[in-house]
């Protein structure tokens, strides 16, 4: 099997894989439906109120931060994503149901976004540390690079097929398919080998564990700066749903089924990003630094775009931007950490990552009904180019550089970078070319 596909090898790693693309299919059919309801039909494409709609989804991760990490410790993990996700799934039903109905209003959509953003906090680390119950530790690294095609993959399709329902038959049908696509990781999570998890012991119940957590990470500067560049990234760069939304009806005047054409362009980046990611034997940071600054730069590129058409052109480079650095990231928190710990760092990252949007969201769709949809795409690129940049400090602050040369007066004609791989020392040195030495 090719190695960016090697963990599907394993039964329960495929089993889980097949599960949770069809489920996250119907996640990003209802995550364009809800955007487009709150932007065309229940305000007059009002760009603040997907902002806060989404600031409401995702600012419980930030909020439960302490809690999710060691519920995601404590807890049997199968037990808890059967809840989460029957959870999801049930307010996914509800609120097609309301929409099908017409009594949907927008402090409606409002309270359902906060309540599956209370769900999605608890799922979130779990679903991230569960996979390695179900592959080798020499496998994880392939492994979430996997679970990025899948969410990709899935953002690739989900977008397309929810422009076309709702175009169609209505938002309220797409919300209904989404319920039932949480059944498939039921299905999958109940037809796990058990005898073939590998073992994981919950961690006993004594204070100071939340602290413990915190205090791992604290003492982790690489991850402290990682963490600060993934925050940046979510605050501003990652508010796709604005970003595309407001071009498709706003600045192009296009309707549902081109919006759900531009998120799935935006996946086909997605996707391909995801499977690089996914050949790499180990994430490296300098990988996340270098795609955020590409991730920026593209998002500019995509601003300046004249017509719908060459906007949909750049967003695939834009989708392998950001998935390459965030794919990076995950895999270098979740491989640099102690099983027992996992939890709480993974919650913690994707409270810092998810929770930037309270922030964002409101801010990006702020500028896009003052300025215009394209500025806030030109604010969002500055999350990628400042996640950059503190890579940059970073590097050259943690490692001790060292100039030298041969002798004095000599003007040098190459550079040499000797790296030992451990951040300890870098050792930049000035040395003769083979031309001079000639």
């Amino acid at each position: 099997m090719s190695s960016a596909f090697r963990s599907l090898g394993i039964f329960n790693y495929r089993l889980w894989f097949a599960g949770v693309t069809v489920s996250n299919v119907g996640t990003w059919m209802q995550r364009t439906a809800q955007d487009w309801v709150v932007l065309t039909e229940l305000t007059h494409n009002d760009a603040g109120a997907v902002g806060v709609t989404m600031a409401l989804q995702f600012g419980p991760q930030l909020v439960l931060v302490p809690i999710t990490g060691l519920v995601a410790d404590r807890m049997d993990p199968r037990r808890l994503l059967m809840i989460t996700q029957g959870a999801m799934g049930a307010m996914g039903l509800g609120l097609g149901i309301l929409t099908l109905t017409g009594v949907l209003q927008l402090w409606m959509m409002f309270l359902f976004a906060l309540a599956l953003g209370v769900a999605a906090a608890f799922d979130a680390p779990v679903r991230q540390t569960f996979v390695g119950s179900l592959v080798p530790q020499g496998f994880l690294s392939n492994a979430v690079g996997l679970n990025a095609t899948s969410f990709n993959t899935a953002r690739l399709i989900g977008p397309a097929v929810a422009g076309l329902l709702i175009a169609g038959v209505g938002s309220g049908w797409v919300f209904l398919t989404n319920a039932l696509t949480f059944g498939a990781t039921m299905l999958a999570l109940a037809g796990l080998r058990t005898s073939e998890l590998a073992p994981r012991t919950g961690i006993a119940k004594r204070r100071g564990q939340i602290r413990a957590g915190l205090a791992y990470v604290r003492g982790r500067p690489d991850l402290m700066v990682l963490f600060l560049m993934v925050f940046l990234m979510g605050t501003l760069g990652l508010n796709f749903p604005i970003f595309a939304s407001t071009m498709a009806s706003t600045t192009f005047h296009q309707g549902a089924g081109e919006f759900g054409i531009l998120s799935s362009a935006f996946a086909v980046g997605s996707v391909v990003g995801a499977l690089l990611a996914a050949r790499r034997e180990k994430p490296r940071f300098r990988t996340v630094g270098l795609s955020g600054a590409g991730f920026g730069f593209a998002l500019i590129a995509a601003a300046l775009m004249p017509s719908y058409l060459s906007f949909g052109l750049v967003l695939p480079l834009v989708g392998i931007t950001s998935i390459t650095m965030l794919n990076n990231a995950n895999a270098y928190v979740q491989t640099t950490t102690p099983p027992e710990l996992r939890g709480r760092v993974m919650s913690l990252y994707m409270a810092i990552f998810m929770g930037g949007t309270p922030i964002g969201a409101p801010l990006i769709g702020w500028v896009a009904n003052v300025y215009g949809p394209r500025w806030g795409l030109i604010v969002g690129a500055f999350g990628g180019l400042l996640a950059a940049l503190v890579a940059l400090v970073w590097w050259t602050r943690s490692h001790k550089v060292r100039i030298r040369y041969p002798h004095e007066g000599w003007m040098p004609f190459g550079l040499e970078v000797t790296d030992d791989r451990d951040l300890a020392t870098t050792e930049i040195a000035v040395i003769e070319t083979e031309a001079q030495k000639g």
